[in-house]
């Protein structure tokens, strides 16, 4: 497969990569966290070697959660090494595009699209699918770059599968890390 056909300047969002993630303190770590930190450090490294900009979204949960400001949780996941100009944007709903500036910073990039990877998978990742789309945004999701947790119902490699099918349904383009970068 070659590499995927992407807008230039289509920005990099990492969501809710945050330490609460991987630490397993407070719930277990996401699924295969750390293949998940390789992958998207990949992306990430890639981004950057191609002038992309990157930016990361924190989920700032209410005052008591692990993800809440100032816990130690909250913290983007030190591991993914993200950059002193590389933005932060807070928001305390799934979709990242709750935050305006948010909005006002891809608008910003003038690409027309965005592509996507993080946690988790069923919550913020496909709210912030469904955000991009709202706005008229291509939206591609690096398909092994975004994680969850196991529910009551489904493992989370099938939540994962379930959603990477969804989101090709609705339009949303799917590549690999190694499609992606190469390699």
């Amino acid at each position: 497969m070659s590499a995927p056909s992407l807008a230039a300047n289509a920005p990099l969002i990492v969501i809710d990569l945050q330490t609460g993630m991987f630490d397993g303190v407070h719930e277990p770590p996401i699924h295969d966290a750390p293949g998940i930190v390789e992958r998207a450090r990949a992306v990430i490294d890639w981004a950057r070697r191609n002038g992309r900009k990157v930016a990361f979204v924190r989920h700032d949960g209410p005052v008591g959660d692990p993800l809440a400001p100032g816990e130690s949780g909250w913290p983007v996941w030190p591991a993914l090494g993200q950059a002193e100009n590389e933005p932060t944007f807070a928001k305390s709903v799934g979709d990242a595009f709750s935050n305006p500036a948010f909005g006002d910073w891809v608008a910003g990039q003038g690409a027309g699209a965005v592509i996507l990877v993080g946690a988790q998978t069923d919550f913020c990742v496909a709210a912030t699918v469904k955000g991009a789309m709202a706005r008229g945004l291509g939206v591609t999701v690096i398909s092994d770059a975004h994680s969850t947790l196991d529910n009551a119902s489904e493992s989370a490699e099938q939540v994962i599968a379930r959603h990477n099918g969804e989101f090709a349904e609705a339009g949303v383009n799917l590549v690999t890390t190694k499609a992606l970068v190469g390699g």
